[in-house]
């Protein structure tokens, strides 16, 4: 069948604004009446209930205005919740300053929620200029545990900003953070930098790349600062090193090229641009330890500094997605623009978010300017060509993939081919597709993707058996809890004769994939051909409530009045 917990503490945020948990209507605005409950007053509790729907629905924009509205009229014992409602709902929605109003402050507070506020706090200072202001909330007590991780990395820039320049390159410790710690060691050499003192910069940046720079991150900073110094040539060879571990790396090829052809350096980002950049190594955390609400406030948080930095939309366009937050996602990936390195990136999900809505059009639509907008790109050219292979248009598929290929030539990657192979065979192109796959094989013989969709088509087609088994066993032997794996096994089993071995594999399969119509039906046939009839129907009969194609409901049918004709009883493998 083929085709740390660190330091950072976990905010219940889940549960203080109830975030996208129950959809009522994805896309559709929540009020009053869309729960049913709350009378279309003003009242707190129904603008509290407003607001909780609103949450529920994923629309945190809506749920900030409600218990915003709340917090107002309410004079009562429930204004304190209230208060910390809005305050998430604010912050989540992206409105820092609103948040930054009314975030929680006093001792009598839940800790996690007051050093949370605390940063926000920080942050908005920040973001007015208010770089004193900024610095002392962000080393002040409230700050020191829970979300220490986010204030010890921001607090060396709001010196900066505030002209302290031997504060601000102090080095903070994180401890049990090693991510946060990377980035705390890579803002020192970049506050070096800032504060005319290149040596050092130099040598804690070259500490980094030595400890393995993932991502190139730190190598990237250094070629910068030496194309700031008017040392192009030793930029070049800092991205050449980076590029030996990061072939594909579009940034470093970029840097590489910009600065071999001499070409002017990169400005020095300011403050705030660095500083939000700092609030993505908590993020990063945050999003390892599975903890996207709180995700989501550092990226509002992030982006309240620097508004342009597309990485952080993306992100937030992610986790939107993900709480069913259409129109947020939506939003959200429509930020980036044509030129900026993640503008293919997040029209790709855009298109995406369109097509699980069930907007083929739009979703189309979008992928093809998105490709007219970037023709060079190849991420572009196979969003579109992976967009109409879900909606079965093959040939279109085909055709995309064709262009993407031939540009390409000798460097066009495996899995290029496979996707067109995939392409031609739907299309009774199997000898186009045959070579597609054979072709790929030979870049990449141990992929077991492309062992299993050869050797099945040929088992299928009762070609090459032996050697067809031989393929898909090995595929097995390299991915053991693939079910779709298993079946082409079984199913090669099955047309060698061996119907006990089939059984065997096919049970094994099923139990992987239970669902799946392809495989149960491979079942039912391995069963009735060891004389298991009842058993044979059973699987049949279960194939037809699972969404089979037309082909296999039809084939079942027929199946399930007449049997199958040829032998019933004790397998025998052919040729023996």
């Amino acid at each position: 069948m083929f085709p740390l917990r660190g330091a950072i503490g976990c905010l219940p945020l889940f549960v203080l604004c109830a975030c996208a948990t129950r959809p009522i209507g994805v896309g559709q605005p929540a009020t009053l009446a869309a729960i049913g409950q709350a009378s279309p007053d003003t009242s707190p509790y129904g603008l509290f209930l407003a607001g909780q729907a609103a949450a529920n629905n994923g629309q945190s924009s809506a749920a900030a205005a409600y218990f915003g509205r709340a917090v107002v009229i309410d004079g009562g014992a429930d204004g304190r919740l209230l208060n910390i409602r809005a305050f998430t709902a604010a912050l989540l929605a992206g409105d820092v300053a609103k948040a930054a109003l009314i975030a929680p402050t006093g001792a009598d507070q839940d800790p996690t929620l007051l050093h949370l506020g605390t940063l926000v706090r920080g942050v908005e200072a920040l973001a007015r200029g208010e770089a004193k202001k900024a610095r002392a909330i962000l080393t002040s007590p409230e700050a020191d545990v829970g979300h220490e991780a986010g204030a010890a990395l921001l607090a060396p820039w709001a010196a900066a900003a505030a002209g302290e320049a031997d504060t601000s390159i102090a080095h903070p410790e994180i401890p049990g953070d090693p991510i946060s710690q990377f980035f705390a060691d890579l803002d020192q050499g970049k506050l070096f930098e800032r504060a005319h003192r290149y040596d050092e910069a130099e040598t804690a940046f070259r500490a980094l790349i030595a400890k393995g720079d993932p991502g190139g991150i730190a190598s990237i900073n250094l070629g910068e600062m030496l194309e700031r110094r008017g040392r192009d040539p030793e930029a070049v060879a800092i991205y050449d090193a980076a590029l030996a571990r990061n072939h594909d790396d579009l940034t470093l090829q970029s840097a590489r090229a910009r600065a071999a052809a001499g070409k002017p350096a990169p400005a020095l980002p300011t403050i705030r641009q660095s500083a939000a950049e700092a609030l993505l190594a908590p993020t990063t955390v945050l999003l390892v330890q599975k903890q996207e609400e709180v995700a989501l406030a550092y990226l509002r948080l992030a982006l309240r500094l620097d508004p342009d930095r597309d990485e952080a939309w993306v992100l937030v366009g992610d986790i939107l997605a993900s709480t069913s937050d259409v129109d947020g996602a939506r939003s959200a990936y429509l930020t980036p623009r044509p030129g900026s390195t993640s503008y293919v990136l997040a029209r790709g999900k855009l298109a995406w978010v369109y097509q699980a809505a069930a907007d083929r059009d739009a979703a189309l639509k979008i992928s093809r300017e998105t490709l007219a907008a970037a023709p060079a790109s190849q991420d572009a050219a196979v969003t579109l060509a992976d967009l109409l292979r879900a909606d079965e248009r093959y040939d279109e598929s085909a055709k995309v993939l064709d262009e993407l290929i031939g540009r390409l030539g000798e460097k066009a990657d495996w899995r290029l081919l496979y996707m067109r192979a995939v392409d031609l065979e739907e299309t009774g192109r199997w000898a186009e597709s045959e070579r597609d796959l054979q072709t790929a094989l030979k870049l990449r013989p141990d992929e077991p993707e492309l062992l299993n969709f050869l050797g099945y088509s040929w088992i299928d087609r009762g070609e090459n058996l032996p050697a067809a088994l031989a393929m898909v066993q090995k595929a097995v032997n390299l991915d053991p809890h693939s079910g779709a794996m298993l079946d082409s096994l079984g199913w090669g089993y099955y047309r060698l004769g061996d119907f006990k071995t089939a059984v065997d594999k096919l049970e094994a399969a099923v139990a992987l994939e239970p669902a799946d119509p392809d495989v149960n039906n491979h079942l039912g046939d391995a069963y009735w051909r060891v004389g298991r009839q009842t058993e044979a129907q059973f699987q049949w009969r279960r194939v037809l409530t699972l969404e089979p194609s037309v082909k296999i409901r039809n084939e079942v049918e027929g199946k399930l009045k007449n049997g199958l004709g040829g032998p019933i009883g004790p397998s025998v493998v052919a040729g023996q």
